[in-house]
């Protein structure tokens, strides 16, 4: 299954870096670049080239191969945000709440699940 990925996303990368090319040849050898066919085909080959780009990018940002800059600060600050909100406290104090399945509920979930079974019954 890795060669499979290995061999897709070689070909990906060889695809965007054509279409990339077919711009760039495509600016350079126009004689006037502000015509709309120019720009159409232009506009063409670098979408052709990010649509078959971003499914590298992805796969590697998946991996935890490709740093990304500034994603340890943007993750410390959300992880102070969300410790000062009500749901942390809700996940600290409670066991897990699993689904049917036996996977770990979200804490968004676990915090609806809390408010609906603190309902009263109404007496009739």
């Amino acid at each position: 299954m890795r060669k499979e990925l290995g061999l897709l996303n070689v070909i990906c990368i060889a695809v965007a870096l054509l279409f990339l090319g077919l711009a760039i040849l495509n600016a350079l050898t126009a004689a006037e670049l502000l015509t709309t066919d120019n720009l159409f085909i232009t506009m063409v080959c670098l979408v052709m080239a990010l649509v078959f780009g971003i499914n590298p990018l992805l796969y590697l940002k998946s991996e935890g191969r490709l740093p990304i800059p500034f994603a340890k600060r943007l993750g410390n600050a959300q992880k102070q945000v969300a410790g000062s909100a009500g749901v942390a406290r809700i996940g600290s104090t409670t066991p897990p709440l699993l689904d049917a399945k036996g996977r770990p509920v979200p804490a968004d979930v676990r915090q609806l699940a809390s408010r609906f079974g603190q309902a009263q019954t109404k007496d009739v």
